[in-house]
């Protein structure tokens, strides 16, 4: 694959997931350009490019419990569950929510567990089902949420974008067995702002 994706399973998975059916129908002819592309209620969906990068940077080999910030389509959510024992999923906009779920459920992708967060105040992640083996964040986020590497198990991968509303540096954070955090900075990036009490006013 093109642009330095080397791990097999993410571009077996990438061949795989059809994007065309998680873009507006307006948008269909150029599902499968290497560009984001609207989905409504002024969100994206990621490039495939981002899309594998970010996935290839968790490190799964296929009995990880997942968790995403951010179903959005749920085209992400679905390379993470074609490669995931189990993936839970939040999203606070409902709409795009309701059709993700049925996107996935088209695909028999029933390993998913999808979470309507649409309280601003509410907590960012998934505490009650805590902790996760891989955590993947896709909205621009001001700094690594601390109740995000919380909920990472020892051995645990977090990538997530992190910077300005408007530009980001894409991260992996890695936490060892002592519980410690060890921090690799991969590509910049540009995503939606994080919505929330860790990240950024609405």
């Amino acid at each position: 694959m093109a642009r330095g994706i080397s791990d097999r399973r993410v571009i077996d998975a990438m061949l795989k997931i059809p994007r065309h059916i998680f873009v507006q129908e307006a948008f269909a002819a150029q599902a499968y350009s290497d560009s984001p592309l609207p989905i409504g209620e002024k969100q994206t969906i990621s490039q495939p490019y981002m899309v594998a990068l970010m996935t290839e940077l968790l490190s799964l080999d296929g009995s990880e419990k997942v968790l995403e910030i951010g179903t959005g389509s749920g085209y992400q959510t679905a390379i993470l569950a074609t490669l995931a024992d189990r993936v839970y999923s939040a999203e606070r906009i409902r709409p795009l929510a309701l059709r993700a779920r049925k996107c996935l459920d088209s695909l028999k992708l029933f390993n998913v567990m999808l979470r309507i967060n649409d309280n601003e105040g509410s907590p960012i992640g998934w505490e009650d089902e805590a902790p996760f083996d891989a955590i993947i964040v896709t909205a621009g986020a001001p700094d690594v949420p601390a109740i995000l590497t919380d909920q990472l198990a020892p051995g645990g991968r977090l990538v997530i974008p992190v910077g300005s509303d408007s530009e980001q540096q894409l991260l992996k954070i890695t936490k060892n067995d002592q519980g410690e955090l060890e921090r690799f900075a991969s590509v910049g990036c540009r995503f939606v702002p994080l919505i929330g009490r860790q990240g950024w006013q609405a």
